[in-house]
């Protein structure tokens, strides 16, 4: 029961209103507890303000830019284009800020007397103390505060020139030059986004990677085509400086000046301010606390974490699958139930874009590849580049992916039903393939697991590709 002499009391707490906190009260209002919503602001989702919405916005412009070669390929004769940066950058906040309005509005539809715009902190493991002093008795709590940028300690006293996710999109022009620091999803997007917006782009990381890719033969050949457009320094870490007109880096004896810096070396749990000790969790080397997966579930306590504070898959489909399971758990503990969770689904919107589903190639006891480098569809639209991993149990079934081709963003929804369903490759032969389509390039690797596994085909299955597939 919880404590009715505090100023507050509820079923369940739910600490932060982005896309984790928000289906974390819904679930638990619909459970049939009573709930409050604590955010410092409500501002609305990082997918809407800094993340998915304006990231993509840039590269859609890009992709504009790009586009005009093709054209020009095709026999369509297109004067050389001028970008118009400030344009450029206008178009993206005002679209930007239509996406946030939309999430704010959102809020209007939570009942009086559930939101409460304010800090808050653990007091007790069923009590917060929020920041103006008053105290909320909770039953259960959600935790779901999100993630804020890791900013490496060279770049953090170099001014304004240094720019994250979260202030990059307020950039009035486009620059002249840009380093990005990070190769993963975020910093592969934005780098070659501005590369095609013709910013002179430098890209570095103390890895080997490009986007998180798992399989060799697939970055060695993403890695060919992505350095069409951005100077790579993988394996590599520069050390800044501050001029008067940029910031210089220097690295294994060379050095260059840019006008700006992105740093984009991944995101941290928000957890500082949290009180952790007070709530009696204990805590990971990173100072997340364990969890359950399929509950939710913060130790022994009746606590729960979902999305981004946890670090344990931060895209919005998970962010917010975790906060309908946490709220649920939340509503009915200790009755609560585990819940089933899909395979690993990632995408990087590249060109070609990348995605990775379920198990790596190391984790197959198949796998099949395909070469889009001649594809038929890929090759008449002037796009035919890149390579795709398909992987299966030693039956056949299908259990992996790793794509980066043309479309793989919509591939990979294909793929993941597949997996989600069980299908062997041989199924997924039997589905029609309309000709000529991106989704003939899957055939090669399927029937490589098919012949690996003595999955025999039939006639029709077997017969090949028609011309241009």
């Amino acid at each position: 029961m919880t404590d009715t002499s505090a100023d507050l009391t509820c079923d369940v707490a739910i600490i932060g209103a982005g896309t984790a906190g928000l289906a974390a009260e819904r679930a638990a209002r619909r459970a049939g507890a009573r709930t409050l919503l604590i955010d410092d602001g409500f501002g609305g989702t990082l997918c809407a303000t800094t993340g998915c919405m304006p990231s993509k916005l840039l590269i859609a412009a890009a992709r504009s830019h790009a586009d005009l070669d093709k054209a020009r390929l095709m026999g369509i004769d297109i004067p050389a284009a001028q970008v118009d940066g400030s344009r450029v950058m206008q178009r993206l906040r005002a679209e930007r800020d239509r996406f946030a309005a939309a999430t704010r509005k959102g809020f209007e539809d939570i009942p009086d007397g559930i939101r409460i715009d304010s800090r808050a902190r653990f007091a007790a493991p069923d009590r917060l103390e929020l920041g103006d002093g008053r105290q909320v008795a909770a039953r259960a709590v959600v935790i779901a505060t999100g993630s804020r940028p890791v900013i490496p300690r060279a770049y953090r006293d170099l001014g304004p020139r240094v720019m994250t996710n979260e202030t990059i999109f307020e950039m009035q022009d486009l620059p002249a030059s840009m380093a990005v620091i990070g190769a993963g999803p975020l910093g592969a997007e934005l780098a070659q986004a501005f590369a095609r917006l013709r910013v002179r782009v430098a890209l570095f990381d103390e890895g080997d990677r490009l986007a998180k890719i798992r399989c060799d033969r697939i970055h060695e050949v993403f890695r060919d085509v992505y350095s069409r457009d951005v100077a790579l320094h993988l394996g590599c870490a520069p050390e800044p400086q501050a001029k008067d007109d940029g910031i210089r880096l220097s690295w294994d004896g060379q050095h260059q000046d840019f006008d700006c810096v992105l740093v984009a070396t991944g995101r941290a749990p928000k957890l500082e301010g949290l009180d952790l000790e007070a709530a009696g969790l204990a805590t990971d080397d990173k100072g997340v606390p364990e969890f359950d997966r399929k509950t939710l579930q913060c130790g022994s306590r009746a606590i729960f974490i979902a999305g981004d504070a946890d670090a344990d898959a931060p895209v919005l489909h998970e962010a917010s699958l975790e906060g309908a399971i946490a709220g649920a758990n939340a509503a009915r503990y200790p009755d609560m139930t585990p819940a089933d969770r899909p395979p690993l689904f990632t995408i990087t919107f590249t060109d070609p874009p990348v995605a990775a589903i379920g198990a790596g190639p190391k984790d197959c006891a198949l796998n099949g590849f395909a070469d889009y480098s001649d594809q038929g569809r890929a090759r008449i639209e002037a796009g035919n580049q890149g390579m795709l991993r398909l992987g299966a149990d030693a039956q056949g079934r299908l259990i992996g992916a790793d794509l980066a081709v043309p479309g793989a963003d919509h591939l990979a929804h294909l793929l993941v039903a597949a997996i989600m369903n069980g299908s062997t490759a041989r199924d997924l032969l039997d589905v029609p393939f309309y000709h000529p389509t991106l989704e003939e390039g899957l055939k090669p690797a399927l029937r490589q697991i098919c012949k690996a596994a003595g999955l025999e085909l039939s006639a029709a299955r077997d017969s090949g590709n028609p011309p241009g597939a």
